[in-house]
């Protein structure tokens, strides 16, 4: 039935640039609703998100090498590639600005079909000549876009400012979590805690906007302030491009912290940790939030970005970039169990009232069909 197939006939192409966290696990979680609207599938990006996140299980794939640094020659290539890609597709959906700024050079160039950019993260805290083209590549990038959706209010706003024609807020839903494997003891014995001693986590990519270097120099005070081997073990699930400068400065100050990798058992994690913390620059809507927060782990994070209007009084908010502060939430959590009890039932609540993977794809699903018209 058409109704039940809104997208039938309908030939879409989703690109995406470099990915290892977020947008890639995002993209994923979405193409199945969208195979089951009807439409036809391409996901376009680098050869190694296909790897990562197996996007051509589920839909078509073509290979585009988009980076995720400006490089013109490499641009240049990847619009070519892209217009090829995508030459068939009725509608063209870039998630990420690197890939939105590809995709509107890539449309521009052949039949005029709607783009649709999805926005997750805010530009990189910079300045001069860099900062201004960035500034520029976002303008053109958004005043190309049909339609652009917003994983927060705050890049709603500022895609406005630059002159966004349609903006719409678009919260992206963290896929559920498969069950754990393992029982907090096991997991806890495993990473060597002794019996009573505070485990904290964080989980994210190892890279400057997620303020590791603040949660070191948390974990540093918590140490001084701790007796014995009591001081809380802090683990870093994640990894990237400060791997090797976060273990030499663990390995130097002798900090209480470990660094995990990358782990496909966060489930078993989340409900081995005392408290989960988030000590970024800025997020939009952040996975790893949503986790806690939905597994009933206090979180403590920073009030930033998006954080503030998806957190509520779900989690414990502090300044970003303020370690002491970070240090305060911290202790207070882990000397008043009670009150962190209560947290985690608030977190619980507030992550009941989030929509769903399946209200995230329905909201696409109605974009694209307000955009290309009933199906064939």
């Amino acid at each position: 039935m058409a109704e039940a197939r809104p997208l039938a006939g309908r030939r879409v192409a989703e690109v995406l640039a470099t990915s290892t966290g977020g947008v890639g696990t995002h993209l994923r979680s979405v193409l199945p609703a969208l195979a089951g609207a009807g439409a036809g599938v391409t996901v376009c990006g680098p050869a190694a998100t296909d790897a990562l996140f197996g996007f051509s299980a589920a839909a078509g794939f073509t290979p585009v090498e988009i980076s995720a640094g400006l490089d013109p020659l490499a641009d240049t290539r990847a619009v070519l590639a892209l217009r090829r890609a995508a030459a068939g597709a009725d509608l063209v959906h870039a998630h990420g600005l690197r890939a939105g700024l590809v995709a509107a050079a890539a449309v521009r160039g052949g039949t005029r079909r709607p783009l649709v950019v999805t926005l997750h993260n805010a530009l990189p805290e910079r300045s001069g000549p860099l900062r201004r083209v960035l500034v520029a590549a976002e303008r053109a990038t958004v005043r190309a876009a049909d339609v652009v959706l917003a994983a927060s209010g705050d890049l709603a706003d500022n895609a406005r400012r630059l002159g966004a024609r349609d903006v719409r807020v678009a919260p992206v839903s963290a896929p559920a979590l498969p069950p754990a494997r393992r029982s907090r003891d096991e997991v806890r014995a495993g990473l060597g805690l002794a019996d009573g001693r505070p485990l904290v986590l964080a989980v994210g990519r190892l890279h400057p906007q997620k303020g590791y270097d603040v949660l070191l120099d948390a974990a540093a005070t918590l140490a001084r302030g701790a007796a014995g081997d009591r001081a809380p073990l802090v683990a870093i699930a994640g990894d990237g491009p400060l791997e090797a400068e976060l273990s030499a400065r663990i390995a130097v100050q002798r900090l209480p912290v470990t660094l995990l990798g990358r782990r496909d058992d966060v489930a078993d994690l989340l409900a081995a940790a005392d408290l989960v913390v988030l000590p970024s620059r800025w997020e939009a809507r952040s996975l790893t939030a949503q986790e806690a927060l939905r597994a009933g782990t206090p979180l403590v994070a920073t009030r930033t970005g998006g954080l503030p209007e998806l957190l509520g009084d779900g989690a414990l908010l502090v300044p970003p970039g303020d370690a002491a502060a970070l240090v305060g939430a911290v202790d207070d959590l882990l000397a008043d169990p009670a009150g962190a009890a209560a947290l985690a039932e608030a977190g619980r609540a507030r992550a009941a009232g989030w929509p769903d993977e399946a209200a995230t794809a329905r909201t696409l699903v109605a974009v694209y069909r307000e955009l290309l018209g009933p199906p064939r």
